[in-house]
């Protein structure tokens, strides 16, 4: 899983010897399914009648009659609620059909692009028409089908909105319209439309596994918990045990725990903090928040959840790494045992894994590894200049690891891979933000949302492909630190 993390290290590191026996994880996979969502995943292979994926819960197979097309070394491993309800295969039951939905489709959405007058024609004849009512849900739907296979959720939400007002009693209509508010992270919303499609598919799994993640994403890993349970009564699944399995560790963890919060944060924290530490961290969090939301022109729609830690708490919940010294799963995970205050070691921290979920939400879980920590790290005021020597030495000798390396998860790297991985990640977004400031990363950031990878997010904003942006970052280094 792409769990967001921060490597707490020295200033000066020997950063001579990190590539000597480098090994980066393969890029992830991607499946692309019929219906236009798509599954990150490692190791993609495919027989006659199924296609194999690995994520965090194992492996777990779909049928390969509902995938479109296999997109091999792409995109980053995700992990939080919205990203994971993005990497879920959800096929709805068929339902009886009062008109041909795969004619409709074919009108609705041909050569590229949605027929708007198809469907406005389709829309004209609803009045009073059930059977035109009916076409008009399924024109509306196609096209929201259309505008997520290609990122732009906005006007997926609009267009799955327009198809439930014709079609209100239809689960299938329900249950995508909530899958799209999760994936944009709208967690409220997304319950809402859950909640109406349980009146009328109370015995669809796929209801109370979105709706798990919902909870989850509102910081409630109690009633994800419950959610969960409900979804595997009804049909045993890999990924809905592994989310139940951590989120009944979160829940037994934290019935102890205390609890405060603030204008975007819900926090809770071990009763050995001190409450004064528990204030101030809000407090460090609310500026941050401020001074994030002004850099990248965004603002996360629900509150963030925070949890602080003891040392032994936090390795026992997150399983990381012993390199990792914080992690954003979709909630801020810090551990703060012995501090009374908030020195500013922790809110460099707090600021790192802050950003972390802005650009999750903001680029609705498809922002690559390198672009995650090389922003994280620029927000909380690093820079290159005590690496930048042996980062210059080892591209000239050729020994970079590739850009395109690093989009996966780093959750499986040594100590000193993760040190140049971090490393290069901080140089490539110091390069692009010196150039042409934060504007570029904002419109990159936007870009990665409905980009077929990342490569093609930069070649839109910045003209350059990885290779052109590593050699830049080079010449930008040997310029601006005297190498």
């Amino acid at each position: 899983m792409n769990m967001r993390v921060r490597l707490i290290v020295a200033r000066r590191l020997a950063l001579a010897v990190w590539l000597l026996g480098c090994a980066f994880p393969a890029l992830a996979d991607r499946i692309v399914l019929k219906n236009g969502r798509k599954i990150v995943a490692a190791n993609v292979t495919e027989d006659a009648n199924k296609v194999y994926y690995y994520t965090s819960a194992g492996q777990l197979s779909i049928p390969k009659s509902i995938v479109d097309h296999i997109e091999k070394g792409l995109g980053p491993m995700l992990s939080s609620p919205a990203a994971e309800a993005a990497n879920l295969p959800i096929v709805p039951p068929p339902e009886t059909a009062t008109v041909d939905a795969t004619e409709i489709d074919s009108a609705a959405v041909h050569d590229g692009a949605i027929d708007r007058e198809y469907i406005a024609r389709v829309e004209n004849e609803a009045h009073g028409n059930p059977k035109a009512t009916a076409k008009a849900a399924v024109a509306h739907h196609a096209a929201a089908q259309f505008e997520l296979a290609h990122g732009d959720l906005d006007h997926a939400v609009e267009d799955e909105q327009t198809a439930t007002g014709f079609a209100p009693d239809q689960p299938v209509l329900l249950i995508n319209l909530a899958y799209l508010y999760l994936r944009k992270s709208e967690f409220k919303q997304a319950i809402d439309y859950l909640e109406r499609a349980k009146r009328y598919a109370k015995d669809n799994a796929d209801v109370y596994k979105l709706e798990g993640w919902a909870y989850y994403g509102l910081n409630r890993p109690d009633q994800a918990a419950i959610e969960w349970k409900k979804a595997l009564a009804l049909r045993p699944d890999a990924d809905t045990q592994a989310a139940l399995d951590k989120a009944l560790r979160d829940k037994t963890e934290e019935e102890s725990y205390r609890e405060n919060e603030s204008a975007h944060f819900q926090l809770k924290y071990n009763g050995a903090a001190e409450p004064a530490l528990a204030r101030e961290v809000l407090h460090t969090l609310e500026r941050h928040y401020e001074s994030i939301s002004s850099e990248l022109s965004y603002a996360p729609p629900e509150p963030i959840g925070v949890i602080l830690y003891t040392q032994q708490s936090f390795a026992d919940i997150t399983r990381a790494p012993a390199w990792v010294g914080a992690l954003n799963d979709g909630r801020i995970r810090v551990p703060v045992q012995g501090l009374t205050s908030v020195d500013s070691e922790l809110s460099r921290v707090l600021k790192h894994e802050l950003t972390h979920s802005f650009i999750q939400q903001k680029t609705h879980g498809r922002s690559p590894t390198w672009i995650q920590e090389g922003i994280a790290q620029w927000m909380e005021g690093k820079r290159s200049e005590d690496n930048a020597a042996v980062l210059v030495q080892i591209f000239d000798q050729g020994q970079a690891a590739p850009l395109g390396n690093l989009e996966a998860s780093w959750m499986g790297l040594s100590d000193n891979t993760a040190r140049y991985a971090y490393a290069w990640a901080l140089a490539n977004v110091e390069y692009i933000v010196q150039t042409d400031g934060l504007g570029d990363i904002d419109r990159i950031l936007d870009r990665l949302a409905s980009s077929p990878s990342t490569e093609q997010a930069l070649k839109d904003v910045l003209h350059d492909d990885y290779a052109d942006l590593m050699r830049s970052c080079a010449d930008y280094l040997k310029r601006t630190y005297g190498k």
